[in-house]
């Protein structure tokens, strides 16, 4: 289980720096980035997340203010550089207060507050907190980091994890059980037979992800959540 999480924020370098937070945190699954309460607000009452990163101190419409018209369910963590509105900020029912220049320990003690409010166990999450996985290759145990890996294909009954050094490891796995298990949005199937880790995504031509000579194409049954991802990654 993920907590579905987005993130509000008129400083594009904070929201940045939240955004890698939440994509090495595998229990989180960002839906949205947006710079203003405003252009969040039509999206967020159609689908809201079940928690929300926001700045207090944004133009037109504040955090506090939109703060007041989420839905009960939605769970605020108020992010901003200004000290004086934490008990404004707690008048709302948030689930924590980040002051700027947010660290990684502090957000995630953060996000440990918030999955205790949704009734999840930490523990359930260990896996990946340190960013490791071991692959099953040619007999051996291959220690490999999530960060260096770019995609994943299905070949028959294995899967090939094709690193950023260029060397590609084949373990018999399927790839129904890796969606289950690797971080979402970081790790997207485009198709029945590719996962791309979608931070290293560079290009895309076409509905095509291009890692060089390789053409990913996203097909219609995943388009969708990919989309989805390049939605709230793109400057208008």
């Amino acid at each position: 289980m993920t907590i579905t999480c987005a993130i509000i924020d008129d400083e594009p370098l904070a929201s940045s720096l939240l955004e890698s937070y939440v994509i090495k945190t595998s229990y989180l699954e960002l839906v949205g980035i947006y710079n203003s309460a405003l252009t969040a607000m039509k999206r967020l009452r159609e689908d809201p997340p079940q928690l929300l990163f926001l700045d207090i101190q944004m133009p037109e419409l504040s955090g506090i203010e939109f703060a007041r018209i989420l839905p009960e369910d939605t769970r605020v963590v108020f992010t901003t550089a200004f000290p004086q509105y934490a008990i404004e900020g707690f008048k709302v029912n948030a689930i924590d207060y980040l002051l700027k220049p947010i660290s990684y320990e502090d957000f995630l003690r953060s996000t440990q507050k918030a999955l205790s409010w949704f009734g999840i166990k930490p523990k359930e999450y260990s896996l990946f907190g340190d960013r490791v996985i071991f692959i099953k290759s040619d007999y051996k145990l291959h220690r490999v980091l999530l960060d260096d890996i770019l995609y994943i294909e299905g070949v028959k009954d294995y899967l090939c994890f094709h690193l950023k050094n260029g060397e590609t490891l084949a373990s018999l796995m399927s790839m129904r059980k890796l969606e289950d298990i690797l971080p979402h949005p970081e790790f997207l199937r485009c198709n029945r037979s590719f996962m791309v880790r979608m931070p290293e995504v560079r290009t895309i031509d076409r509905l095509r992800i291009v890692f060089d000579d390789v053409y990913v194409p996203i097909t219609e049954n995943y388009r969708e959540r990919v989309m989805t991802y390049l939605d709230s990654h793109t400057l208008a």
